[in-house]
């Protein structure tokens, strides 16, 4: 495999894409304090000491219990990566958590928030651990261009992953949400390619061959829009700092496809029912929704594929607001006009209590409560394996 050095330059797009009318009111920026909030009714804040008292007589109660991990859970298979950049169709391998590779039409690769560590903890001897294996290491991704970052919860942004990145693909440029820039810097990681954005926010980034010698003669420019949307969620990385950084959902649109990326984000607040009841039956139906997505699909879309969270769900009235569960993942996939999706945030780490293979199962229960009768456009895939769209 011949590998093609890219030069990016990184600047604004020539032409904005479409806003909300109120989006100079930075409603999500915390106007009383330190960060930001989730401006919208469909967040209900859950303080650190209320979860903490909540989980606390969960798992006394019985309430909350610890999912069998037992093997075999989600089959785990080595990846396999397009030899070159010469591609004709999108392509999506997902290499577990939130984490997809994705190859576009046209030459560009995306990683999007890879944790390639046992454990997604400050430290690799206590923390959630991985109870399906990595399908394969930073080294054998053969091209990364582009890192999109959702948020900086340890399951999402990874220290000694990054250290990799940067040794092993130096030319690589890394896209943030707000307040995130610093970070790289504190923890002595080079902050040169760098670029946060807050909501609504674009950056074009174009890549060309460094060298015009007959080994890359067939590498054409690359030109790709990154763009920072909104989701429901919030950020820390200690007990100190929740919210100081932004969070975010994300667009990539390159080689005459686009992306929306989920990252990890709620749609609703779910009160505390008994376990049995339906919060999506007639009498939930008043809940307030996060109205973000519908404008992200009214403005951005639509997009050929949609990289959505489907687990860490349970018990839903402590998880609601800041995790979707299928019924919610459903509805945000209609809402942003995602043609076709993947379902992320789940079969890796545990971090909740539904059974480790409940998201895909309540999935395909959840589109027919939609109404979509065709469960390919919505699925899930092997850890490892890629799917290819059209």
């Amino acid at each position: 495999m011949t590998s093609t050095l890219l030069q990016a330059v990184v600047g604004s797009p020539s032409a904005s894409s479409a806003q909300p009318s109120d989006v100079a009111a930075k409603a999500h920026h915390n106007k009383n304090g330190k960060g930001f909030i989730n401006p919208w009714p469909s967040y209900g804040e859950r303080g650190a000491f209320e979860m903490f008292r909540k989980i606390i007589w969960a798992r006394l109660s019985g309430e909350w219990k610890d999912p069998d991990t037992t093997p075999p859970t989600v089959p785990v298979r080595k990846p396999t990566f397009l030899p070159s950049r010469q591609t004709e169709k999108l392509r999506a391998t997902w290499l577990g958590h939130a984490c997809y590779y994705v190859e576009f039409p046209g030459g560009l690769r995306v990683l999007f928030d890879p944790v390639f560590t046992a454990r997604c903890s400050p430290y690799q001897w206590i923390g959630p651990k991985r109870y399906t294996d990595m399908p394969c290491e930073i080294e054998d991704l053969p091209y990364i261009d582009a890192v999109v970052i959702s948020h900086n919860h340890y399951d999402h942004l990874s220290h000694p992953t990054l250290q990799k990145i940067a040794h092993k693909h130096k030319n690589t440029h890394f896209f943030v949400p707000l307040g995130n820039k610093p970070w790289f810097r504190h923890m002595g990681l080079d902050d040169t390619n760098v670029h946060e954005l807050d909501w609504w926010e674009e950056k074009e980034i174009k890549l060309s061959p460094s060298d015009r010698g007959e080994s890359n003669s067939e590498q054409k420019d690359i030109t790709a829009t990154i763009g920072c949307l909104p989701c429901q969620h919030t950020s820390a990385r200690t007990a100190f700092d929740k919210a100081h950084t932004l969070w975010a959902s994300w667009s990539v649109s390159s080689g005459g496809k686009k992306v929306w990326f989920g990252g990890d984000t709620g749609y609703r607040t779910v009160p505390e029912l008994p376990k049995e009841e339906f919060d999506y039956g007639e009498k939930y139906a008043d809940l307030p929704h996060c109205p973000a997505f519908k404008q992200i699909g009214d403005l951005r879309g639509p997009f050929d594929l949609g990289l959505i969270p489907i687990g860490a769900y349970d018990p839903r009235y402590l998880m609601s607001n800041m995790h979707a569960n299928p019924y919610d993942s459903v509805n945000i996939f209609v809402d942003t006009k995602c043609k076709r999706a993947l379902g992320i945030h789940w079969g890796t780490w545990v971090l909740t209590s539904e059974e480790v293979m409940e998201p895909p199962r309540v999935l395909k229960k959840a589109l027919k409560w939609k109404g979509i009768e065709d469960e390919s456009v919505f699925g899930t895939c092997d850890i490892g394996d890629s799917r290819e769209v059209e």
